[in-house]
């Protein structure tokens, strides 16, 4: 998978990721709700 910069007011890409339910979720289920996303930047880095 590439790296994918996103800036302020772009759009962000569909992914999927497994949830604490086991369960495969995929940004593309929520399209048409109100979402907040949260990247967690890498252990130990600036910022």
């Amino acid at each position: 998978m590439e790296n994918i910069l996103l800036e302020e007011g772009m759009l962000a890409p569909d992914f999927e990721l497994e949830g604490s339910d086991r369960k495969i979720h995929s940004l593309k289920d929520y399209r048409g709700k109100t979402i907040i996303l949260y990247f967690y930047p890498k252990d130990n880095t600036p910022g």
